[in-house]
């Protein structure tokens, strides 16, 4: 008797067991519907997951891909008139499989991550009043690169007075020696240059540039030795010199061809 009165009671809409306290009462969402604190936190999640992303790539360094092409098989045309040829090999330099440039010779490497190599390139020899079907394109050897293999950075090495065709550096360690010539082709430099350096560290006359019909016409490749580091050049028409590097400690900074030395 004493259950079932109980069941009345609360079954009863005007019985309240706490006659001073008042229910809270919650809105009616239709069925179907979300409340709206539920799509406010999802597009919370959803910003805060772009937000993550966007910081991890900032973050986290990029890594740059070089690579070289195959072995292309060309001619360079030598004389004034061009019309003879020597054989030469060029491939193609990409970054990110994206090309940057044509390059010829090997490679020489200065750090684990920088190196150097010389550019190769193309010129159109069409003349204004041939018809404009194809070019006619030459190859010819250009300067050198200095490339980073870090941040995928590919440069142009200054080497001053550098002639494309008689200039044929020799690389040790982040120095490059050749035989340059001045502006007026006449007088022939043994030149060494510190990467990263405007002013060469030796600029000496060799004697009168011949201008020859090859490009060992002035002279050969320098010769490098170490214990202690020199270089010795071998011009056609003056007596051999030998340049002793000096003592100093280098520090390569990567991507860029500023260094600091001299400790």
């Amino acid at each position: 008797m004493v259950a079932q009165g109980i069941r009345i009671l609360c079954k009863s809409r005007t019985f309240k067991p706490f006659p001073n306290t008042v229910l809270p009462r919650h809105p009616q969402v239709a069925s179907g519907t979300k409340p709206a604190y539920a799509s406010g936190m999802r597009k919370s999640l959803i910003l805060v997951a772009a937000l993550f992303v966007c910081l991890s790539a900032f973050g986290a360094p990029r890594t740059h891909v070089v690579s070289f092409g195959k072995l292309m098989p060309v001619k360079l045309f030598l004389g004034p008139s061009e019309d003879r040829t020597v054989d030469m090999q060029v491939r193609a330099l990409f970054v990110d499989s994206k090309l940057k440039e044509f390059t010829t010779g090997d490679v020489h490497d200065i750090t684990d991550s920088v190196f150097v190599v010389r550019r190769a390139f193309r010129i159109n020899d069409t003349l204004p009043t041939e018809p404009r079907k194809a070019p006619k394109w030459m190859w010819q050897r250009g300067g050198w690169l200095l490339v980073d293999r870090s941040s995928g950075r590919v440069s142009p090495v200054v080497l001053p007075e550098f002639d494309p065709f008689y200039s044929d550096a020799a690389w040790y360690r982040n120095y490059a020696a050749y035989c340059g010539l001045n502006e007026a082709a006449d007088k022939l430099y043994a030149i060494v240059v510190e990467v990263g350096q405007k002013k060469p560290m030796l600029r000496r006359e060799l004697g009168t540039a011949t201008n020859g019909d090859s490009p060992e016409s002035e002279c050969t490749k320098p010769d490098w030795d170490r214990k202690p580091p020199k270089v010795t050049f071998n011009p056609k028409n003056a007596q051999k010199f030998t340049f002793t590097l000096p003592g100093r400690s280098i520090d390569m900074v990567q991507g860029s061809e500023q260094e600091k030395s001299d400790q």
